[in-house]
């Protein structure tokens, strides 16, 4: 990836990445490398997710209940700790989604006020 990709990159609000990472899980458990790739390769690869970011917010998921972690091994036979969505975490995404709909119509709404034609 070239430094003008890089560039391009959109950096993550506060929160998002919980919801993202609340998502992923959605799919089935998952390792911490899965995770992050998941994201990337699902947002065509505008989102990268650092392990300095990931790891501390899987630790912060785990603490609240949202997501619990077990010990397995990864698809290269490497021991991995599986992250998985726990049932407090499968309503949490429900409110997360709906908070994050709630704020993309916000700014859709300053961004392309009614009545007002779009400009590029």
């Amino acid at each position: 990836m070239s430094t003008q990709e890089r560039k391009q990159r959109l950096e993550l609000l506060q929160g998002t990445l919980d919801l993202l990472i609340l998502r992923t899980l959605l799919l089935g458990p998952a390792h911490g490398h899965a995770i992050a790739r998941a994201i990337e390769i699902n947002s065509d690869d505008l989102l990268q997710i650092e392990q300095g970011s990931l790891y501390p917010a899987l630790h912060r998921l785990i603490k609240r209940g949202w997501i619990s972690a077990e010990e397995g091994v990864s698809e290269n036979n490497r021991r991995a700790k599986f992250y998985r969505l726990t049932a407090k975490g499968r309503r949490q995404l429900t409110v997360e989604t709906g908070k994050w709909d709630k704020f993309a119509r916000a700014i859709a709404r300053i961004l392309r006020p009614a009545g007002q034609e779009s400009e590029p």
